[in-house]
Protein backbone atom coordinates (compact mmCIF):
# COMPACT_ATOMS: atom_id res chain seq x y z
CA UNK A 1 0.00 0.00 0.00
CA UNK A 2 2.95 2.50 0.38
CA UNK A 3 3.72 2.04 -3.09
CA UNK A 4 0.28 2.83 -4.19
CA UNK A 5 0.28 5.86 -1.85
CA UNK A 6 3.79 7.04 -3.04
CA UNK A 7 2.94 6.72 -6.61
CA UNK A 8 -0.55 8.65 -6.97
CA UNK A 9 0.95 11.50 -4.81
CA UNK A 10 3.61 12.07 -7.80
CA UNK A 11 0.35 12.35 -9.92
CA UNK A 12 -1.08 14.45 -8.67
CA UNK A 13 1.70 16.84 -7.72
CA UNK A 14 2.49 16.36 -11.43
CA UNK A 15 -1.26 17.28 -12.08
CA UNK A 16 -1.04 20.45 -10.17
CA UNK A 17 2.18 21.53 -11.98
CA UNK A 18 0.58 21.70 -14.97
CA UNK A 19 -2.22 23.13 -13.87
CA UNK A 20 -0.16 26.14 -12.30
CA UNK A 21 1.71 26.12 -15.58
CA UNK A 22 -1.79 26.82 -17.83
CA UNK A 23 -2.37 29.55 -15.03
CA UNK A 24 0.85 31.35 -15.86
CA UNK A 25 0.51 31.03 -18.93
CA UNK A 26 -3.02 32.70 -19.43
CA UNK A 27 -2.38 35.44 -16.80
CA UNK A 28 0.22 36.80 -19.22
CA UNK A 29 -0.35 39.46 -21.54
CA UNK A 30 -1.20 39.19 -24.82
CA UNK A 31 0.78 40.96 -27.41
CA UNK A 32 -1.56 42.95 -29.73
CA UNK A 33 -0.65 43.12 -33.66
CA UNK A 34 -2.12 45.65 -35.96
CA UNK A 35 -4.83 44.95 -38.26
CA UNK A 36 -3.18 46.75 -41.54
CA UNK A 37 0.18 46.82 -40.98
CA UNK A 38 2.88 49.02 -43.03
CA UNK A 39 3.67 46.28 -45.06
CA UNK A 40 0.39 45.43 -46.28
CA UNK A 41 -0.77 48.97 -46.95
CA UNK A 42 2.30 48.73 -48.87
CA UNK A 43 1.43 45.97 -50.94
CA UNK A 44 -2.22 46.70 -51.20
CA UNK A 45 -1.78 49.84 -52.80
CA UNK A 46 0.92 48.28 -55.43
CA UNK A 47 -2.43 46.06 -55.89
CA UNK A 48 -4.80 48.29 -57.00
CA UNK A 49 -2.16 50.16 -58.96
CA UNK A 50 -1.90 47.17 -60.97
CA UNK A 51 -5.18 46.40 -61.24
CA UNK A 52 -6.05 50.22 -62.19
CA UNK A 53 -3.57 49.98 -65.00
CA UNK A 54 -5.16 46.23 -66.33
CA UNK A 55 -7.85 47.90 -66.35
CA UNK A 56 -6.67 51.21 -68.12
CA UNK A 57 -4.68 48.56 -70.79
CA UNK A 58 -7.76 46.85 -71.10
CA UNK A 59 -9.66 49.79 -72.29
CA UNK A 60 -7.56 50.89 -74.52
CA UNK A 61 -7.21 47.65 -76.34
CA UNK A 62 -11.32 47.69 -76.93
CA UNK A 63 -11.39 50.87 -78.30
CA UNK A 64 -8.64 50.08 -80.46
CA UNK A 65 -10.31 47.26 -81.32
CA UNK A 66 -13.37 49.03 -82.20
CA UNK A 67 -11.40 51.62 -84.19
CA UNK A 68 -9.77 48.84 -86.23
CA UNK A 69 -12.88 47.21 -87.12
CA UNK A 70 -14.27 50.31 -88.75
CA UNK A 71 -11.10 50.73 -90.84
CA UNK A 72 -11.60 47.21 -91.93
CA UNK A 73 -15.64 47.73 -92.72
CA UNK A 74 -14.65 51.23 -94.89
CA UNK A 75 -12.39 49.68 -96.81
CA UNK A 76 -14.43 46.47 -97.38
CA UNK A 77 -17.53 49.20 -98.72
CA UNK A 78 -14.04 50.77 -100.59
CA UNK A 79 -13.05 47.33 -102.02
CA UNK A 80 -16.27 46.39 -103.40
CA UNK A 81 -17.55 49.78 -104.86
CA UNK A 82 -13.93 49.25 -107.05
CA UNK A 83 -14.87 45.54 -107.87
CA UNK A 84 -18.19 47.12 -109.37
CA UNK A 85 -16.29 50.07 -110.87
CA UNK A 86 -14.40 48.15 -112.50
CA UNK A 87 -16.55 45.49 -113.53
CA UNK A 88 -18.95 48.29 -114.83
CA UNK A 89 -16.03 49.88 -116.74
CA UNK A 90 -15.17 47.03 -118.61
CA UNK A 91 -19.13 46.27 -119.71
CA UNK A 92 -19.70 49.81 -120.66
CA UNK A 93 -16.25 49.49 -123.08
CA UNK A 94 -17.51 46.07 -124.22
CA UNK A 95 -20.60 47.83 -125.50
CA UNK A 96 -19.30 50.65 -127.01
CA UNK A 97 -16.95 48.93 -129.08
CA UNK A 98 -20.06 46.17 -130.40
CA UNK A 99 -22.10 49.13 -131.20
CA UNK A 100 -19.29 51.11 -133.33
CA UNK A 101 -17.81 48.24 -134.58
CA UNK A 102 -14.48 48.03 -132.73
CA UNK A 103 -13.05 45.84 -131.18
CA UNK A 104 -12.43 45.94 -127.08
CA UNK A 105 -9.19 44.46 -125.93
CA UNK A 106 -9.05 43.86 -121.76
CA UNK A 107 -5.33 44.74 -120.26
CA UNK A 108 -2.88 42.20 -119.95
CA UNK A 109 -3.49 40.09 -116.10
CA UNK A 110 -0.52 41.02 -113.73
CA UNK A 111 -0.72 37.86 -111.52
CA UNK A 112 -1.56 33.99 -112.46
CA UNK A 113 -3.09 31.25 -110.59
CA UNK A 114 -0.68 27.95 -111.26
CA UNK A 115 -1.81 24.48 -109.51
CA UNK A 116 0.12 21.86 -109.71
CA UNK A 117 -1.57 18.37 -111.45
CA UNK A 118 1.44 16.26 -111.46
CA UNK A 119 3.59 14.17 -108.86
CA UNK A 120 7.29 13.82 -108.40
CA UNK A 121 7.53 10.68 -111.16
CA UNK A 122 10.31 11.22 -113.35
CA UNK A 123 10.60 14.77 -112.63
CA UNK A 124 13.74 16.56 -114.13
CA UNK A 125 16.29 18.06 -111.87
CA UNK A 126 15.85 21.58 -113.22
CA UNK A 127 12.05 21.24 -113.49
CA UNK A 128 12.27 20.04 -109.66
CA UNK A 129 13.73 23.33 -108.71
CA UNK A 130 11.05 25.43 -110.48
CA UNK A 131 8.46 24.06 -108.77
CA UNK A 132 10.48 24.30 -105.46
CA UNK A 133 10.96 28.00 -106.22
CA UNK A 134 7.47 28.60 -107.54
CA UNK A 135 6.49 26.45 -104.02
CA UNK A 136 4.69 24.16 -105.87
CA UNK A 137 5.82 21.06 -103.93
CA UNK A 138 2.85 18.68 -103.93
CA UNK A 139 0.50 17.22 -106.39
CA UNK A 140 -2.78 19.98 -106.24
CA UNK A 141 -1.12 22.51 -105.11
CA UNK A 142 -1.73 26.33 -106.12
CA UNK A 143 0.14 29.54 -105.45
CA UNK A 144 -0.36 33.07 -107.10
CA UNK A 145 2.77 34.13 -109.06
CA UNK A 146 3.11 37.71 -110.54
CA UNK A 147 3.87 37.50 -114.33
CA UNK A 148 6.81 39.11 -115.89
CA UNK A 149 9.39 37.65 -118.18
CA UNK A 150 11.17 35.44 -115.98
CA UNK A 151 7.93 34.01 -114.06
CA UNK A 152 6.31 33.39 -117.92
CA UNK A 153 9.62 31.49 -119.47
CA UNK A 154 9.65 29.16 -115.52
CA UNK A 155 6.36 28.43 -116.10
CA UNK A 156 6.77 27.50 -119.93
CA UNK A 157 9.62 25.26 -118.44
CA UNK A 158 7.16 23.64 -116.05
CA UNK A 159 3.87 23.43 -118.46
CA UNK A 160 3.78 19.62 -118.67
CA UNK A 161 3.52 19.69 -114.83
CA UNK A 162 1.10 22.63 -114.35
CA UNK A 163 -2.02 24.48 -115.19
CA UNK A 164 -2.40 27.88 -114.80
CA UNK A 165 -4.55 30.95 -115.64
CA UNK A 166 -5.71 34.77 -115.06
CA UNK A 167 -8.39 34.15 -112.02
CA UNK A 168 -10.69 36.51 -111.18
CA UNK A 169 -11.44 38.22 -107.64
CA UNK A 170 -14.19 35.53 -106.87
CA UNK A 171 -11.99 32.75 -107.41
CA UNK A 172 -8.87 35.05 -105.42
CA UNK A 173 -11.39 35.09 -102.46
CA UNK A 174 -12.61 31.70 -102.46
CA UNK A 175 -9.24 30.54 -102.43
CA UNK A 176 -8.44 32.83 -99.59
CA UNK A 177 -10.93 32.35 -97.53
CA UNK A 178 -11.84 28.62 -97.85
CA UNK A 179 -8.16 27.68 -98.45
CA UNK A 180 -6.55 30.32 -97.09
CA UNK A 181 -3.36 29.50 -94.29
CA UNK A 182 -0.85 32.28 -93.17
CA UNK A 183 2.79 31.36 -92.26
CA UNK A 184 3.05 32.49 -88.90
CA UNK A 185 6.91 31.55 -87.52
CA UNK A 186 7.21 29.26 -90.33
CA UNK A 187 3.96 27.52 -88.96
CA UNK A 188 0.90 26.39 -91.15
CA UNK A 189 -1.60 28.71 -89.08
CA UNK A 190 -5.78 29.08 -90.63
CA UNK A 191 -6.57 32.65 -91.02
CA UNK A 192 -9.90 32.73 -88.66
CA UNK A 193 -8.82 36.37 -86.66
CA UNK A 194 -8.11 39.54 -88.54
CA UNK A 195 -5.34 40.33 -85.63
CA UNK A 196 -3.26 36.94 -87.34
CA UNK A 197 -3.01 39.52 -90.76
CA UNK A 198 -2.01 42.38 -88.75
CA UNK A 199 0.13 41.22 -86.56
CA UNK A 200 2.54 39.95 -89.98
CA UNK A 201 1.80 42.16 -92.69
CA UNK A 202 0.73 45.66 -90.56
CA UNK A 203 3.80 46.92 -91.21
CA UNK A 204 2.28 47.26 -94.56
CA UNK A 205 -0.74 48.66 -93.63
CA UNK A 206 -2.63 44.40 -94.26
CA UNK A 207 -4.84 44.40 -90.94
CA UNK A 208 -7.46 42.29 -92.85
CA UNK A 209 -8.18 39.38 -95.28
CA UNK A 210 -9.24 41.96 -97.50
CA UNK A 211 -6.79 43.62 -97.61
CA UNK A 212 -4.94 40.63 -98.73
CA UNK A 213 -7.53 39.07 -101.32
CA UNK A 214 -7.64 43.63 -102.73
CA UNK A 215 -3.39 43.32 -102.80
CA UNK A 216 -3.41 39.92 -104.35
CA UNK A 217 -6.38 40.93 -107.24
CA UNK A 218 -4.74 43.94 -107.97
CA UNK A 219 -0.90 42.96 -107.68
CA UNK A 220 -0.58 45.86 -105.66
CA UNK A 221 3.07 47.63 -103.95
CA UNK A 222 2.87 44.56 -101.02
CA UNK A 223 1.98 41.76 -103.20
CA UNK A 224 5.55 39.84 -102.34
CA UNK A 225 5.14 40.25 -98.85
CA UNK A 226 1.18 39.43 -98.95
CA UNK A 227 1.85 36.33 -101.45
CA UNK A 228 4.52 35.33 -99.26
CA UNK A 229 2.20 35.19 -96.17
CA UNK A 230 -0.02 32.94 -97.75
CA UNK A 231 0.53 28.88 -97.17
CA UNK A 232 0.28 27.56 -100.83
CA UNK A 233 -3.29 26.04 -101.47
CA UNK A 234 -3.51 22.38 -100.67
CA UNK A 235 -6.70 21.77 -103.08
CA UNK A 236 -8.76 18.62 -103.59
CA UNK A 237 -8.72 16.29 -106.95
CA UNK A 238 -11.06 18.30 -109.66
CA UNK A 239 -14.50 17.04 -109.41
CA UNK A 240 -15.52 14.99 -112.16
CA UNK A 241 -11.20 13.74 -112.30
CA UNK A 242 -9.20 14.73 -115.27
CA UNK A 243 -9.28 13.96 -118.67
CA UNK A 244 -5.54 13.70 -119.91
CA UNK A 245 -2.39 14.71 -118.05
CA UNK A 246 -0.24 14.59 -120.65
CA UNK A 247 -2.00 16.42 -123.42
CA UNK A 248 -2.35 19.99 -123.71
CA UNK A 249 -5.32 21.59 -122.55
CA UNK A 250 -5.72 22.60 -126.15
CA UNK A 251 -5.20 19.24 -127.08
CA UNK A 252 -8.17 18.40 -124.91
CA UNK A 253 -6.08 17.74 -122.25
CA UNK A 254 -5.35 19.21 -118.62
CA UNK A 255 -1.74 21.15 -118.40
CA UNK A 256 -0.74 24.03 -119.84
CA UNK A 257 -2.56 27.61 -120.11
CA UNK A 258 -6.62 27.96 -119.54
CA UNK A 259 -6.22 32.07 -119.76
CA UNK A 260 -9.90 32.83 -118.01
CA UNK A 261 -11.21 28.87 -118.12
CA UNK A 262 -8.66 28.57 -114.58
CA UNK A 263 -11.84 29.85 -112.70
CA UNK A 264 -14.05 26.92 -113.54
CA UNK A 265 -11.20 24.26 -113.02
CA UNK A 266 -9.94 25.89 -109.85
CA UNK A 267 -13.83 25.99 -108.40
CA UNK A 268 -13.69 22.44 -109.00
CA UNK A 269 -10.91 21.82 -106.48
CA UNK A 270 -12.04 24.15 -104.02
Amino acid sequence: MGVFAFFLTCAKRKKKEEQDKMSEMSEKPVLQTTANPESFLKRRKSLEEIKAQRAARAEQQKKKQKDTKQIIFKRAEEYVRGYRKAAHDQMRMKRTAKNTGDLCVEGESKIALVIRIRGVSDVAPKTKKILNLLRLRQIHNAVFVRLNEATVANLRLIEPYITYGIPNQKTISDLIYKRGFGKVNKLRVGLADNKIVADNLGKNNLICVEDIIHEISTCGPHFKEANNFLWPFKLSAPLGGFKQKIKHFSDGGDYGDRAELINDFAQKMI
